[in-house]
């Protein structure tokens, strides 16, 4: 039986037609309502799963499975009944009998239907766009096909520059492909960024190896006689040789459903709606990306899609209540601030990030070498307008919220990176209750105190579970989490700042516990200064590492075992430091020798080629001056680690949190403009702290001259020549939050120097937080720089000596974890792929053919009969 000769319920029926991000928050909206008690609700999709969050699809290239892009929590449908239809679209709309027909037949009929059928990505009509290896990036399923037709190919070119043309380039960057970038306008993400915003990405984008053509567009794409794509002509009379392109050039609003049915849609697309996202049929509603509101905009964003779902969710349940035509919330428009990480670069823009503005002026920080660019837009009167910020974009959760008041210092002094005479950051106490902070669901700083203070939340979670703060994109919940634990001290509440549910210390104190105490055993530690409920049990994926790292960095001092795989230490470790490697995407293990200040012999570039070519790997030259090997199975680890230790070399420690390398150029032995010897000191520095456990991973650098060819000032402690000895650089970072170093001391001798870095290190070591950065150290330490400068090189706090002689201990007492695990048969047993099969090669690690070399093949077989590979290795399956 048709479902439109059942009988009708005697409950109103909701049609939804669309399951993406904001379907889904329009069916939480309706069960907030209680409305899925009262009325029954049928999904119409188009895709083969329920709604997943697109705006993290990128990072299914990097790991992330189509089930953990879901966004619709386990049980909700069946525990709201609601009935979803997965890969059948509805197909027409009869407005009259009030039926909506999917694709394979089922006529449903509605009381109410609401639109949701988002948008389409928009092809140029280029000849040749129908050619096999052409793509869209839209979907799950496309990211499918693109990552099947890339095993093949060697150049892919992506069309658009905006904010998923990106995403899709650095996909295809990732997928190994020399990836080519064209768009129409004359800078990436014109829409977002300004012309010297757009240069600063381009130089960034470059430099990771893109290839970037603005101002034109694609003109035709050629195929071979197979049909498959050859190359594309540019509108420049260029050409680009591809064998893939992807689509990236904008979006439509999928308005044709309303179309075909006679409602009402805009001249350039979009179902037109009122403010309560109404369409001109009161039976019929349309939210996000295929509604044209009343401002006139189709909004591409997800923070205006959830707020339309409110409202129309809002209107939906005074309909079903008998109450239509109430007065209730409405949509007139929304904030477009956006912040991205794009190719790992930070992307944000905020209020009138163009300066359209009449009279505004624009305040400009740019530094093109580290990548940053910051403008803000003021009005004469000092009121912020709103900004753009590239590269670094930390800011952005307090200048955002800002945007329309006049901020409490002086705009110049908001742009100015941390070290360059900027001053304490303001905090979110600066901003007023009626700011927005969490832009994603609209909620002001005055609705997260009122959760804490009416609520009764003392935790960030129950913070985020009330308001719903943070838990869109999340570049507010660093904001969110300041705002909470001010609330709370403010209200008589001691915040807990413990590193995690077994202990209410924080790192730095458990460092102290540890050393003073003389704790060799994460157990002893436990079962002494942890929580009462944690006592006798075996800690957690967050302290059981912390501590093991403390550990690892006092053993010299405290009389114990360095080594990270000894006896309870073994069991504390993540999966890297447990098998002395970088575990990769493919299951397979990465292996990267010491190479001190990258000086190296013809004989050993030997050996790494031989064992390399043995084993089977992939050799990669690394931006640290190391040779990285992919590819090792975890069997081979040990047979591969002997060739090394052999020849000479040593672990480089990338797996852990220690010192990885420091970087150097040539100096003054072969560069002209050298003035001292940057490799000696680069090797002497590397030798070392080699092995040091600390918080986080350390990187260094010592340039030979103040060209600094080495990028010392972006490293946690960089060197840079001078004619009278040496200048000392500390807490800088590259990567995704760049930062500048600040220079501790000048002029300083070798032994200065090295006692000096000696200090800075284990002070850090003893009182950073986990996993912090220190960068990130220096910028939250109390008395930043200078409380650093006085306790290192003045000795304020009289530890001077007892850092010096820690790091003597570690100095006297490293030893190469792995020559220590070859040389012992008890640790060695661990290396096998499956426990239950030692002698078994892992069969989902495999390879295909690129480049002459290899790269992951990530077809994962499974079956009944093949083991899993576990830390203790208990399972099988």
């Amino acid at each position: 039986m048709e479902a439109s000769d059942m009988p009708r319920t005697t409950r109103p029926t909701i049609v939804l037609v669309g399951h993406g991000m904001v379907g889904q928050r329009f069916l939480e909206e309706l069960a907030n309502r209680r409305v899925t008690e009262r009325a029954r609700v049928v999904v119409l999709c188009e895709e083969p799963r329920p709604a997943y969050d697109r705006v993290q699809l990128t990072s299914y290239f990097s790991g992330r499975t189509p089930e953990e892009l879901s966004v619709v929590e386990e049980g909700f449908l069946a525990e709201h009944g609601i009935e979803l239809h997965l890969g059948d679209p509805a197909v027409a709309v009869d407005r009259a009998a009030r039926t909506v027909t999917s694709r394979t037949g089922l006529e449903i009929g509605y009381d109410t239907l609401v639109l949701a059928t988002g948008s389409y990505p928009f092809v140029p009509p280029v000849p040749g766009k129908d050619s096999t290896g052409c793509f869209v990036y839209r979907t799950v399923e496309d990211l499918l096909a693109i990552e099947e037709y890339a095993r093949n190919s060697r150049v892919g070119t992506v069309v658009g520059g905006g904010l998923l043309g990106l995403e899709a380039a650095g996909a295809l960057n990732g997928l190994g492909l020399e990836t080519h970038i064209v768009e129409f306008n004359p800078r990436l993400m014109s829409l977002q960024v300004d012309e010297g915003g757009g240069a600063a990405l381009r130089r960034t984008v470059e430099g990771m190896g893109l290839i970037v053509h603005t101002g034109v567009a694609g003109q035709e794409i050629t195929a071979g006689a197979d049909g498959a794509v050859t190359a594309m002509t540019l509108s420049d009379g260029s050409s680009v040789e591809t064998d893939l392109v992807v689509f990236s050039a904008g979006v439509r609003p999928r308005d044709q459903l309303a179309r075909d049915c006679g409602l009402e849609v805009g001249e350039r697309g979009g179902i037109v709606v009122d403010e309560r996202c109404r369409t001109a049929d009161e039976a019929v509603y349309a939210i996000g990306e295929c509604a044209r509101t009343v401002d006139g905009v189709v909004y591409g964003l997800v923070a205006p899609g959830y707020e339309m779902a409110r409202v129309g969710a809002e209107a939906v349940a005074e309909a079903v209540a008998g109450e239509a035509g109430g007065t209730g919330s409405v949509f007139t428009g929304a904030d477009t601030s956006t912040k991205l990480k794009l190719l790992g670069v930070d992307v944000a823009s905020f209020g009138d990030a163009h300066g359209n503005t009449e009279g505004c002026l624009d305040v400009v920080y740019s530094d093109s070498r580290a990548g940053v660019y910051k403008k803000l837009v003021v009005a004469a009167d000092g009121t912020l307008l709103g900004g753009v910020l590239v590269g670094d974009a930390e800011a952005y959760g307090m200048l955002r919220p800002m945007t329309g008041s006049v901020p409490p210092v002086a705009p110049e002094q908001l742009v100015l990176p941390a070290g360059a005479g900027a001053p304490v950051a303001l905090g979110p106490s600066a901003l007023p209750d009626e700011a927005v902070i969490c832009s994603c669901h609209n909620v002001a700083k005055g609705a997260i105190r009122a959760a804490v203070t009416e609520h009764r939340c003392t935790t960030v979670p129950e913070v985020k579970k009330c308001t719903k703060a943070g838990t869109g994109c999340g570049s507010c919940v660093k904001v969110l989490t300041t705002l909470v634990n001010d609330e709370l001290e403010a209200s008589g509440v001691t915040v807990d700042k413990g590193l995690c549910g077994c202990f209410a210390h924080t790192r730095s104190e458990l460092y102290e516990i540890v050393r003073t105490l003389g704790l060799t055993s994460f157990a002893a530690l436990l079962d002494s200064h942890g929580r009462e409920e944690a006592r006798g049990g075996d800690g957690c994926e967050v302290c059981k590492p912390t501590v093991a790292s403390i550990i690892a960095s006092l053993a010299p001092a405290l009389g114990a075992s360095g080594y990270v795989l000894d006896g309870e230490q073994a069991a504390l470790q993540d999966t890297n430091d447990h098998f002395l490697a970088n575990l990769q995407r493919n299951g397979s293990y990465s292996i990267v020798p010491r190479i001190p200040g990258g000086e190296i012999t013809p004989e050993k570039l030997i050996v790494i080629g031989e064992v390399a070519r043995d084993f089977g790997l992939y050799t990669k030259i690394t931006g640290g001056q190391r040779i990285d090997l992919f590819g090792a199975r975890v069997d081979q680890l040990p047979a591969i680690w002997a060739r090394l230790v052999d020849a000479g070399f040593e672990s480089g420690h990338a797996y852990g949190k220690a010192l990885r390398t420091v970087k150097s150029c040539v100096g003054q032995t072969w560069c002209r403009y050298g003035v001292q010897d940057s490799v000696r000191m680069a090797i002497d520095l590397e030798l070392r702290y080699r092995g040091l456990r600390a918080p986080h991973k350390l990187k260094s650098a010592v340039s030979g001259c103040q060209r600094e060819c080495a990028e010392a000032q972006s490293k946690d402690f960089g060197v840079i020549a001078t004619a009278n000895g040496w200048n000392l650089y500390v807490g800088g970072n590259g990567g995704a939050t760049p930062r500048h170093a600040d220079l501790l001391a000048q002029d300083l001798s070798d032994a200065e120097l090295i006692r000096l870095i000696d200090r800075f290190l284990m002070f850090y070591i003893r009182t950073a937080d986990r996993l912090e950065r220190t960068a990130a150290w220096l910028e939250r330490i109390e008395g930043g720089l200078d409380h650093v400068r006085d306790v290192v090189v003045h000795d304020s706090l009289g530890l001077c000596g007892e850092l010096e002689a820690l790091m003597a201990d570690h100095v006297a007492n490293y030893r190469d974890e792995w020559a220590e695990t070859l040389n012992d048969p008890d640790r060695l047993r661990r290396f096998v792929s499956f426990v239950n099969a030692p002698d078994a090669p892992d069969p989902s690690v495999r390879f295909v053919p690129e480049r002459e070399q290899v790269k992951p093949d990530l077809t994962i077989l499974s079956g009944p009969d093949i083991p899993v590979r576990t830390l203790e290795g208990t399972a099988s399956r």
